[in-house]
């Protein structure tokens, strides 16, 4: 059985307050996007050579994937859900191209859809909220990815309120140089501050005026630091997007486009993807 995690965005991103246990407050606009992995798990029998004692094999592709196979969030998501529900032997297949580092959640929405695709698979009975829970404790945003619909995320960005809001009108384009942001470095460089106005009421606002309200709190301290970012972020307002943006603390940009972008050439070097053709 086959499925695709696909990636998000931040739409806005606001750092409340610094929480006693070190954590963050947060508010921010989760919004799926078109670009996708491709994971697949293919049951198999208990004496398929090579399968490990948890009882899986692990097929990865695509963008190289560093560290450990115990590391790796799907891999991670088959160990959570295998210490309350009986899984047979399977092959796990896992297609990358949502980059890593990106501010793209490709990691956590692995995961999710993980959870989901075994509970299908083998009709393991997890309710959306039992799949949220096991999700919650894998990362702070991958119960966003169990329903996979626009929401507005607080706390530490495990609250989710689902929100009616649809872009499909619209052409998107992320951009993502050749490096990577640390989330520590970037929290690091944050000083939170409660914001004027919620991302629940701006985000109520036409698309047009969101350049001008929306922010991204990581964006002052970060383009300082990497100008490269500003620079991607000012080429995309000059090709005509009505609205872009920093995803989560980067590197990746975002631009949001009336009418089909034309970006032959204008990023050199950096990871584009467009759903112009999709």
């Amino acid at each position: 059985m086959i499925c695709f995690p696909n990636a998000k965005i931040n739409l806005g991103l606001h750092i409340v307050s610094k929480r006693p246990d070190g954590y963050h407050t947060i508010e921010t606009i989760f919004y799926p996007v078109g670009l996708k992995d491709a994971l697949e798990i293919i049951p198999q029998d208990s004496s398929a050579p090579s399968l490990n004692e948890k009882g899986f094999r692990f097929f990865p592709s695509g963008i190289p994937i560093k560290g450990e196979t115990e590391d790796n969030m799907v891999i991670k998501a088959f160990n959570l859900l295998a210490t309350e529900k009986q899984i047979p032997p399977i092959d796990i297949y896992l297609l990358k191209k949502i980059p890593f580092g990106a501010g793209l959640g490709g990691g956590s929405s692995n995961a999710a859809f993980m959870l989901k695709l075994l509970n299908a698979t083998f009709a393991l009975g997890c309710s959306d909220d039992n799949l949220r829970d096991f999700a919650a404790q894998l990362g702070a945003d991958c119960a966003f990815f169990i329903k996979n619909k626009p929401a507005y995320s607080f706390g530490i960005g495990n609250e989710l309120e689902e929100i009616d809001l649809c872009l499909d009108t619209y052409y998107w384009v992320l951009v993502k140089p050749p490096f990577n942001v640390s989330t520590k470095e970037a929290y690091a460089m944050i000083t939170p501050r409660q914001p004027e106005i919620s991302l629940k009421e701006i985000v109520k606002k036409p698309v047009s005026e969101w350049k001008n309200r929306m922010k991204n709190d990581f964006e002052v301290p970060i383009f300082k630091k990497y100008p490269q970012l500003c620079t991607i972020k000012e080429k995309l307002y000059e090709q005509g997007a009505v609205y872009a943006s920093m995803s989560g603390s980067g590197s990746t940009l975002f631009g949001l486009f009336e009418k089909p972008p034309q970006l032959e050439n204008i990023f050199p070097d950096c990871f584009v993807w467009t759903d112009v053709d999709c």
